[in-house]
């Protein structure tokens, strides 16, 4: 009978194979985690861009309506249905608010324009809802929505308007 100069190497025998299976796994864990990580950052990246993209339109929006008010308010502003969906088309180098439903912006962003009513109070101070509409002043909301991931996201963004020009 032979025995063997180790006594304790028999005993041990294959624990080296479980400590490379053990290694490889986390290894493998380890570069999974890394590669679920960039796909989320990339995800958030995009996320973000698109957001911010959609703030941008509605700062053009907002711009292209004031735009309007200044080169005549009782052509562009005061005629329009109040608290009803508009769409701006730049033509002939001019904006122009349209009741017609335009196609979206990079074929992705659908952008609104909506005039409200303004009252005020008896300070001549704006408010909410109620008080003596006031026929020179008027709210504009400008959003743009857009469908990231199969959910729609909607970027809204306010500012008022008055007949400065008197025009």
């Amino acid at each position: 009978m032979k025995t063997s100069a180790n006594p304790h190497r028999a005993r041990h025998h294959g624990f080296g194979l479980i400590e490379a299976v053990i290694g490889i796994a986390l290894i493998t864990l380890f570069l999974f985690g890394i590669a679920e990580s960039g796909k989320l950052a990339s995800r958030l990246i995009g996320s973000s861009s698109l957001a911010r993209q959609a703030a941008f339109l509605s700062e053009e929006g907002i711009e292209a309506v004031k735009g309007l008010r200044d080169s005549g308010w009782t052509v562009n502003i005061a005629p329009l249905v109040l608290d009803t969906d508009y769409w701006l088309n730049f033509s002939g180098g001019v904006w122009v608010l349209t009741s017609t439903a335009q196609p979206f912006l990079d074929n992705r962003f659908d952008r609104r324009v909506r005039i409200s009513a303004v009252g005020r109070d008896s300070s001549d101070d704006i408010v909410v809802s109620g008080g003596v509409i006031d026929t020179g002043t008027k709210k504009v909301t400008v959003s743009v929505a857009w469908s990231d991931r199969g959910a729609t996201t909607t970027a809204i963004l306010s500012t008022y308007v008055t007949n400065l020009f008197n025009n």
